[in-house]
């Protein structure tokens, strides 16, 4: 077992028929809530058959091209080889749903802490919420991480990898113990 507890933060990018076409895995520690490690894995022939972001597909440079009876084996070995056993990603449902190959590991979901004004106090006071403090609207990644880091001008990239280092920054700049964090099961 390494020293600190160990994580994987996920994200993935679909094609026009809502296959899976990228993947990026984000390996971090729970005691600071930064990035060890990364993986992305560019599917084929599922990339080729194209999508909404499927020009932020080669923004990140190091990745694996693989077919999808691939994925299980090197997605499983790379966690392994960290230790991991938890999964979070922003809207874990929709990941989770694209990736039964990883179902047995625990999927928990940024998104259930971010879009909540007890957790995240970036929230205004003008915001629409739900009585349960729940944002009505706005809570995709792109504004909660326009929130939490001030940077009005932040845009999505929309590559899987890139988009996992952001989940992992708004884990960080929302400054909930971890243990908040594994409340929010799937």
């Amino acid at each position: 077992m390494h020293s600190a507890e160990r994580f994987a933060v996920i994200d993935t990018e679909t094609n026009w028929d809502n296959q899976l076409m990228s993947i990026g895995i984000v390996i971090a520690d729970r005691e600071n809530m930064r990035a060890l490690d990364a993986r992305y894995y560019i599917i084929v022939p599922e990339m080729e058959r194209g999508g909404m972001y499927s020009a932020s597909l080669f923004l990140y440079e190091k990745y694996e091209a693989l077919m999808r009876h691939e994925l299980e084996s090197e997605a499983v070995d790379f966690l392994a080889k960290h230790g991991v056993k938890k999964l979070f990603a922003y809207n874990a449902r929709f990941d989770k749903g694209l990736l039964p190959e990883l179902s047995t590991y625990l999927w928990h979901d940024i998104m259930a802490i971010a879009a909540y004004r007890q957790f995240n106090k970036s929230i205004p006071d003008s915001a629409p919420c739900y009585n349960t403090g729940r944002l009505k609207r706005g809570f995709g990644v792109e504004s909660i991480l326009r929130m939490l880091s001030g940077e009005k001008d932040y845009m999505e990239t929309h590559n899987a990898v890139i988009d996992a280092l952001d989940e992992l920054t708004i884990m960080r700049l929302l400054g909930q113990p971890f243990e908040a964090y594994e409340q929010a099961l799937l």
